[in-house]
């Protein structure tokens, strides 16, 4: 197997759009897609934005047996996976389905479905389901409902690592096909827009109360106060450079070329936090240096002390202003692990039009030494992409992608 693994399909579901011209269109020009909820009564709730796909009806995506018996997360997921393949051109029998594996992440997977049951049980005595069980039952219909879809028999697995999920998945993904995999489908999906993962997410006292869709979720900037919460992800097609040249891939959006992932240290430690080494190791696994970098898309979690330390580890390995930084995801709001696999999809695409989509809404702060694509759109030809996660428990993951002539 040659060393390098490449991004053949994309399937995405974001609140910015389904599929990726539609998704590409509005985060080009950072069309915002926060606003109230609507998928359950809010009014009771600090906070009541998210970034929700409205027009996603999954009778129109999966056969009618399958609705009933999936939940929100997973239904995208489906949807966003049938893209993915029909984008690489990829149907089960064009490849050994013993080559072709499945992994995926999610940070609140399950969580409407273990709603729904605890309902169930309260109204009506049904079988109790634990916040375990049903963040279980997720990943088993998630990964094995897309093994089954499109015929993959290959190795299958998910990740669990909060937002940096999305990424771990996607190295998770390479090592299969280093291995001797051919085909991998990878990516992570989240959908926590229900009462019980509101519940999940205001209890970690990091969500943004604010009531403006275009300033609740404020990255690097002076009035940051929280992120807004979203649903949706990207699963991506990776295969090995000798498989798609073999069966002729029509397209190639670039190589998933270098991964670091770190864990923070115990807090009051005194220790810097991981992100600076995990940057580090993706440039190394890539042969990558600093000043080849074109742009760096921004974990952004939109709080003071985690936007500072993501800044200080940005400036640190590429300096002051030393690299364009973006964070599309300030149009959708964060979507758990789904964020870092639809920031791979926005990095490929800024290689392919030449643009970097700009953080919208956010003024930065003076706080922060950086060179924020914010605002507009920035015409730049970018050939190599860092994309940046971090998750509760001190998760840190960073990936390179990098383009393919």
């Amino acid at each position: 197997m040659s060393a390098r693994t490449l991004v053949t399909g994309i399937g995405v579901a974001a609140p910015s759009g389904l599929g990726v011209e539609d998704f590409w269109a509005a985060t080009r020009v950072g069309k915002n897609a926060i606003g109230p909820v609507t998928r359950f009564d809010a009014s009771s709730y600090p906070s009541r934005l998210a970034g929700e796909i409205h027009g996603f009806d999954a009778r129109e995506h999966l056969p009618g047996r399958l609705v009933p018996q999936t939940d929100r997360v997973t239904q995208l997921a489906l949807a966003a996976a049938d893209h993915a393949f029909a984008d690489a051109g990829v149907a089960p029998g064009d490849i050994d389905p013993y080559g072709m594996g499945v992994v995926t992440a999610a940070g609140s997977g399950g969580v409407e479905f273990g709603g729904n049951e605890l309902r169930k049980l309260w109204g009506r005595g049904a079988k109790h389901v634990s916040a375990y069980q049903s963040f279980a039952w997720f990943h088993a219909a998630n990964s094995g409902q897309i093994s089954i879809r499109h015929g993959l028999s290959g190795p299958s697995g998910v990740v669990v690592s909060d937002h940096a999920g999305g990424l771990d998945a996607l190295a998770q993904a390479r090592r299969q096909i280093r291995a001797g995999g051919r085909l991998t489908a990878t990516g992570g999906f989240d959908a926590p827009v229900s009462p019980w993962g509101w519940a999940a997410q205001l209890a970690g006292g990091m969500m943004s109360a604010g009531a403006e869709p275009e300033r609740a979720y404020l990255p690097f900037d002076e009035d940051a106060a929280g992120y807004v919460a979203g649903e949706g992800g990207a699963l991506l097609v990776l295969e090995d450079e000798d498989s798609a040249r073999s069966r002729g891939a029509r397209t190639v959006y670039g190589e998933l070329a270098g991964y670091g992932a770190t864990f923070d240290p115990r807090p009051g430690s005194g220790r810097e936090p991981g992100l600076r080494r995990a940057i580090d190791t993706a440039l190394t696994d890539a042969g990558c240096h600093p000043a080849e970098v074109d742009v760096v898309f921004a974990d952004a979690a939109g709080t003071k002390r985690l936007d500072r330390e993501e800044a200080e580890a940005i400036t640190s390995v590429f300096g002051p202003r030393g690299v364009p930084v973006t964070a599309p995801k300030t149009t959708t709001g964060r979507l758990g692990a789904g964020a870092a696999p639809v920031d791979v999809v926005s990095a490929v695409l800024s290689m392919r039009e030449g643009l970097i989509p700009p953080t919208t809404n956010v003024e930065l702060s003076p706080a922060y030494d950086l060179d924020l694509v914010a605002v507009r759109p920035r015409t730049a030809s970018v050939r190599t992409a860092v994309v940046l996660a971090r998750g509760r428990g001190g998760f840190n993951s960073a990936v390179i992608v990098r383009a393919v002539d």
